[in-house]
């Protein structure tokens, strides 16, 4: 082949694969299924009877409480600290 046919042969062979693309889905949309906006289903006549079936047992797991040591550090010079800031003032 030559180097003109070369440089041609791959936009017309994308243009058709285009054209080809575009005429199917033009096709589908001609049998587009329309919907109504809103529908509503009436189950006034209808009669539900069942019995409810639970378990006779109840079976629970849970873990134990962890411990934990207590965030609140007592300050052992907290007395001595507020007395000398009163006689700071």
């Amino acid at each position: 082949m030559s180097y003109l046919k070369r440089i041609w042969l791959l936009p017309a062979a994308v243009l058709i694969t285009t054209l080809f693309i575009c005429a199917t889905a033009g096709a589908q949309s001609d049998d587009a299924v329309i919907y109504k906006k809103k529908t509503v289903y009436n189950f006034d006549d209808d009669t539900i009877t069942g019995d409810l079936t639970r378990p006779d047992q109840e079976f629970l797991t849970g873990r134990k409480l962890a411990r934990h040591k207590s965030l609140i550090r007592v300050r052992e010079n907290f007395k001595d600290r507020v007395l000398q800031s009163v006689k700071d003032l």
